[in-house]
């Protein structure tokens, strides 16, 4: 083949033109077939960022309302909530009660 022919594609009409055709239809099948995967991989990459994005906005929101909470749990917080609804804070510690529940005994062991 000469450089003249093959500017002219004779090569795509003359003589074993469909085996040509049937190489350069498989060429620009698997051609568009890559660009439709890179297309595919790259919006699943944006998706990917984007989640990565929001884990970190809710992980910061998180935390923050975890802090907030801490502040308001702790006593000195509590007893001033108290104050408005004259609720205040006893002087005298909690006594700890223990409740004692007797054991029934079950019918076979009545004769032990």
């Amino acid at each position: 083949m000469g450089l003249n022919n093959i500017i002219k594609a004779k090569f795509l009409v003359e003589g074993q033109s469909l085996k040509n055709w049937l190489f350069i239809i498989y060429i620009v099948f698997w051609t568009l077939v890559l660009i439709a995967n890179n297309h595919f991989y790259e919006q699943k990459m944006m998706k990917a960022k984007d989640l990565t994005e929001q884990v970190k906005e809710l992980r910061s929101e998180f935390v923050d309302k975890r802090s907030e909470l801490m502040q308001l749990r702790m006593e000195s917080n509590v007893s001033k909530e108290m104050e408005f609804y004259q609720i205040l804070p006893s002087s005298v510690p909690p006594k700890k009660v223990k409740v004692v529940i007797e054991k029934e005994k079950k019918w076979y062991e009545i004769w032990d």
